[in-house]
Parts: C-alpha cells; structure tokens; sequence
C-alpha cells in the first residue's frame, strides 16, 4: 500500500510560517459552481466552505509560503457553463487546480479541458461513478457506497419488496438508478416502475400518476441537486404520497429549504452536521465565526469542498511545487482528518467513506440511524490504479 502523509485540518499546514508573511505569486484555486441554475440552492454554503478553508490555511502561512486565492465562475449548473467556466478559469486565469462541486452534466463538459490544460482536479460532488482522469481525485460517494443502506434499510425494516424509481434525465439520474436497479434485483426485490424528468423538469404529476398505478412498497429518486429535489418533493407530499422515501441526491441544506416536506425523507451520506467529532465541532464553529448569521447550513455537497482544499494543499506541500504533475502523484499519497474522518483518495483516484443512514426530521436536521465505515468505493477507474 502507498503511504500516506496525514495532514490535520488548521493545525499541520504552514507549521513554517509564523505569520501572513507571503511570496509574491499567489496560488490559484478555481472554483466552477452553480451560482446560477439548479445548483444555486446549494452554490452558497459550497463558495462558504472553499472561503473558510482557505483563510484558515493562509492564517497558518499559506502554502509553501504561499497565500491561496479563490477564483470562483459560474457554470450556470450545465454543460455549456461549464464549458465557458472552466475554459476561463484554465486558459485565462491560469488556475493551478481545479476544486468542483457540481453536477455530472457540468463535470463531463469541464473535464475534457482540465485534460487539455492538464492541471489537477478534485470533484467533491457525489455521483454516479466511473469518471476517470489522470488529473482527477474524487473525495465524495459512489453508489457503491451510498444506495446498500437505503435499499437495505426499506427491505429489512420496512418489509419492501417492489421498489419504484424516479430520476432527472442526465448521468448522474439514470446512473444512479441503474445502480439501484440492479442492487434490488440482486436482493430479490423488484422495481415496478422508472420515470424520468428533463435535469430543468418542474411538473411532475405524470409521474406521480404513474406512481400510484404501480403501487410500490418504497420510492427512491435521484434527481439534479436543488431546485428538481424541492418541486419533487413537494408535489409527492402534496399527493399524499406516503411510502418509504429515499433520497440519493438530498442534502442537508436543501431539505432545510423544504420545510416540514422533507420530513420523513431518508438519505445515505458521508457528511451530517450532526457528526460528533471535535473535527466537526471545530468546522462548524469556525464557518460560525466567520459567517454569523449567513452561514449557510454545512452539508454533503459543501463541507468535502473544505477537505478538497486542504488535500490540495498538502499534495503541493509534499510535492514541494504547484507543478501539476507533481501534485497529481502527490494526490493519492496525502491524507486529511476532517470533518468526516480520514479521507485519503487511494482506490483509482476515489476515497474510502464511512456512509450514514439518516432520516430528515421537521426541522431539516437528520437523525442518524446507523453508520457502516470506511467503505469500499469498488472498481471505479482500474486504470488509475496505483
């Protein structure tokens, strides 16, 4: 096994520097997010975590003596935005690594131009797995470790046995859904029905028609992070719809928009607010002090931008340059203690999780069932591996 270099979040970074003394080129983090679109529900609390990060690493004395420096474009939560953000932040602002949390459309659209200007990636967003680069890390779940637990939860305890799905229709809805396809047959179970909305659909009451029809144990969807998941929902409540509900695209920050709506739902996460851990402690009341009453909710899709960039930071440290190269073979070698644990992105470029089960209460915040740690993320990119 390779070995790993630990780096403790806001305590080992810049042990050298005593104070806010830097050189004279700043390192560049660029940041495509979905400011506007879908994601912009979810954009805030993600730009919060990447400023936190970085403010706490350059009060440490940055990076190699160093100060880091946020880059942040709008990929409009799609592909053609993200083409245009990710051209600008490589070519024009000369970034020196990607962080991104954004949804499949928009990773699949950038990620032939991170290739191109070869300049290290890390994707912090859960999704449907199997994207593969040599200049891309992945610190965020697969569906090998995110759908087992909800699946499993509704047969073992709510006695479901006929399951049916709904999805936004790009990758990460129906790779999603194929994966839990085929992991309920494999457990016995049958899905009864599969419908799908555009990434932009607003109307689902076709589908929840269709749903009655079949009549099924449980539901599960996967459908584009924010807006998609609140309409959903919503329309599902409002037709008194009251089976089992798993969620694999939900957040935290997002069923706190939804009201009391969210109540009931379950999700699978990596990442609750709730983790008691003197790292999460420390996270939180740190985004409190500098964000006070704006800080957004922490959650799955903003907190892994927080260890990305601390990755990031001790990649370079141990590479000793920002030279992409360099960093990207440092990548697999370094280690963080977060919020979440040790994450160390080790297997084909993905990362071990300890995954919870949770169900979202009134009040938007999730109680937590069970927890299954450090799993595998499995076969992702064989290619890649070290």
């Amino acid at each position: 096994m390779t070995k790993t270099r630990n780096f403790v979040l806001g305590i080992s970074l810049g042990l050298a520097f005593c104070g806010a003394t830097y050189a004279a080129d700043a390192i560049k983090i660029g940041l495509p997010v979905g400011l506007s679109g879908a994601n912009s529900v979810l954009a805030p609390s993600v730009v919060q975590s990447a400023e936190l990060a970085v403010e706490k690493i350059n009060a440490k004395g940055g990076v190699l003596g160093r100060k880091l420096t946020l880059e942040i474009a709008d990929d409009g939560s799609g592909a053609q935005g993200a083409q245009r953000a990710y051209d600008s932040l490589i070519f024009q602002k000369k970034v020196d690594v990607i962080i991104s949390m954004e949804n499949s459309a928009a990773r699949n659209a950038g990620l032939p131009i991170v290739n191109r200007g070869k300049v290290p990636m890390i994707y912090t967003s859960f999704y449907e797995g199997r994207s593969c680069s040599p200049w891309m890390y992945v610190n965020a779940w697969v569906p090998e470790q995110q759908v087992a637990p909800v699946v499993d939860h509704f047969m073992s305890d709510k006695n479901a046995k006929k399951f049916f799905l709904i999805g936004s229709d790009y990758a990460f809805g129906r790779g999603m859904l194929e994966f839990t396809r085929k992991y309920v047959k494999s457990k016995g179970g049958t899905v009864v029905g599969e419908e799908y909305l555009p990434m932009d659909g607003s109307d689902w009451t076709a589908v929840i028609s269709q749903l009655r029809s079949a009549a099924p144990d449980a539901l599960i969807t996967s459908t584009v992070g924010g807006a998609p998941n609140v309409t959903l929902t919503k329309q599902l409540r409002a037709a008194g719809i009251k089976i089992p509900y798993g969620n694999l695209a939900v957040d935290e920050a997002t069923a706190k928009t939804m009201g009391t709506d969210a109540e009931g739902i379950y999700i699978s996460a990596s990442y609750l607010s709730s983790l008691d851990n003197p790292a999460n402690k420390q996270f939180l009341k740190a985004a409190k002090a500098k964000f006070g009453d704006k800080m957004q909710t922490p959650n799955e899709l903003s907190e892994p931008v927080y260890e990305a960039i601390y990755a990031y930071a001790a990649a370079v440290e141990k590479a000793g340059a920002t030279d992409g190269d360099k960093v990207v073979k440092a990548l697999s070698s370094v280690s963080v203690e977060g919020p979440r644990g040790t994450i160390v992105m080790n297997k084909q470029h993905h990362a071990p999780l300890t995954m919870y089960l949770g169900r979202v209460k009134g009040d938007g915040s999730v109680e937590v069932i069970n927890s299954f740690p450090n799993v595998d993320p499995g076969k992702q990119c064989p290619r890649l591996a070290d």
